[in-house]
């Protein structure tokens, strides 16, 4: 029984049945925004999400029957802690003041995506890697801001307080400023006061945008190439002695499975074994 649920969990048949009911589940979210759609085919709705909690339970069961007795190795791994989570948040009740909880514990069963598909587990395993060389060049980032700031205060709070009568303001400008939405008028208006005002913006959105992104970049490609070699080398690791036995034993239930189709056939005599 536990080999037939291992080989069934661990069949790519079995990831696409769920990577189907997610995107599914999906797009039943999606349809429960339209007010007439949920007047008209709210209980079929209803249905719908209650059986893909369904299966999805089915399946963390099936995992844990995969590894048993040892349950814990089915915890070990952070991606099924998450799918458990998503599981328990579903299973809140979508009445009185746990509503508003309920629905939208729905949408992380979306989320699911990320843990069933390799390869945006890896992704997102790197970003989770790159946080702390990202914490270096946020330090790197906010240093930078904060002499652009205490710079163009001294410069332009005079004449523009609406945007740098504060340092903070100044803070909120140059943020708008890095994310090149309409920098230019702020630059205009301090050019009335100071023509070569340029300088100031033009440097700091060279800095500030294309080379601290650039950094960003930098760091988490950098860590996706970390990444996908420490899979490598996990798939590399030498089989231990109980996988060994376990392939053992099965590939001895495939060929007396095998010898009793052949003796049934008449292909394979008795006394020929």
């Amino acid at each position: 029984m536990q080999q037939f649920v291992q080989r069934l969990v661990g069949a790519p048949g079995f990831d696409h049945v769920i990577i189907a009911l997610i995107v599914g589940n999906g797009v039943l979210l999606g349809l429960e925004t339209s007010p007439d759609l949920v007047r008209r085919y709210g209980e079929w709705m209803d249905l719908g999400n209650h059986v893909v909690l369904a299966v999805f339970i089915l399946e963390a069961i099936l995992k844990m029957i995969a590894v048993a007795p040892r349950i814990d190795r089915y915890f070990r791994d952070g991606w099924n802690v998450f799918d458990f989570s998503v599981i328990a948040f579903s299973l809140v009740p979508a009445t009185g003041e746990y509503a508003m909880i309920a629905r939208l514990a729905r949408l992380l069963r979306v989320l699911r995506l990320i843990s069933t598909i390799q390869e945006l587990r890896l992704i997102v395993s790197t970003l989770v890697r790159s946080i702390p060389s990202m914490g270096h060049v946020m330090l790197l980032m906010s240093i930078i801001f904060y002499i652009y700031a205490i710079t163009g205060y001294h410069l332009f709070h005079d004449h523009d307080p609406t945007h740098w009568r504060t340092v903070g303001i100044a803070l909120l400008s140059l943020f708008r400023v890095v994310t090149l939405e309409d920098w230019t008028d702020i630059m205009y208006v301090a050019m009335e006061l100071h023509p070569l005002a340029w300088i100031y913006f033009v440097s700091f959105v060279v800095v500030g945008t294309f080379v601290v992104i650039n950094l960003f970049i930098a760091v988490v490609i950098n860590n996706l190439d970390e990444a996908k070699a420490e899979r490598l080398r996990e798939l590399e690791q030498p089989v231990s002695r109980e996988e060994m036995l376990a392939d053992l034993r099965t590939t001895r239930e495939a060929l007396r499975r095998l010898e009793e189709r052949l003796e049934r056939h008449g292909r394979y005599p008795p006394e020929e074994r």
